[in-house]
């Protein structure tokens, strides 16, 4: 199934590292026009630098009026920013955002993370409600363990690395692509009757 973003505009926040740096990079090459948003800027300097055609902004998020600010010039969105804009143009869009297994399932030492997470979810389902009459479907993709670099650090305890992959039917932990290749699903039109739907990318945790 061959994905193209050709002709759309897309901003990917936390785009410096993981998750969001690799769906920065594969819009780019499927060919949409991104946006590449993160707090720092060495980050974003390389990123520019392994695909020059995306455009970046060094902002931190927590601060809304410096974020307000730094995108009021950036222009039409298409996919992955908020909603204030798409809903203006009249023109729908996509919006993805990036939950976590531990929304639905409570892990013992990650009480903020789980709530936060869960949180995120309720958030997708109320913009999905809201926004959908504008044709703007909102979704969210919930990983297991996924081995970015901060992964790989977090879980390199082999015992307790065991722990959680006994607990993914398909014994193994996600990789980048495999989150990636979801969202990527998710932002095109072949998922264009998917709306409000959090999906598990999770090798089954979810379903035992």
């Amino acid at each position: 199934m061959e994905i193209s973003f050709s002709g759309k505009r897309a901003l990917v926040t936390g785009a410096g590292k993981g998750i969001g740096r690799a769906t920065a990079l594969a819009l780019a090459s499927c060919g949409a026009e991104v946006t590449a948003v993160t707090r720092t800027q060495a980050d974003l300097t390389s990123l520019m630098q392994e695909c020059a055609s995306i455009t970046s902004v060094c902002v931190d998020l927590a601060d809304w009026e410096a974020t307000e600010a730094a995108l009021q010039d950036v222009g039409p969105i298409d996919l992955l920013i908020v909603a204030r804009g798409m809903k203006a143009r009249g023109s729908g869009g996509s919006i993805v955002n990036v939950s976590s297994q531990a929304s639905q399932c409570a892990l013992r030492d990650h009480a903020v993370y789980c709530a936060t997470k869960g949180a995120l979810d309720m958030l997708t389902k109320v913009m999905a409600l809201e926004l959908g009459p504008h044709q703007i479907r909102v979704n969210s993709v919930n990983p297991t363990v996924v081995m970015t670099e901060m992964g790989r650090l977090g879980w390199s305890n082999p015992e307790k690395a065991k722990i959680m992959v006994s607990r993914i039917p398909l014994g193994r932990f996600a990789e980048v692509e495999d989150v990636v290749n979801s969202i990527l699903f998710l932002l095109s039109d072949k998922s264009n009757m998917t709306n409000g739907v959090t999906l598990p990318v999770d090798g089954g945790f979810l379903a035992c």
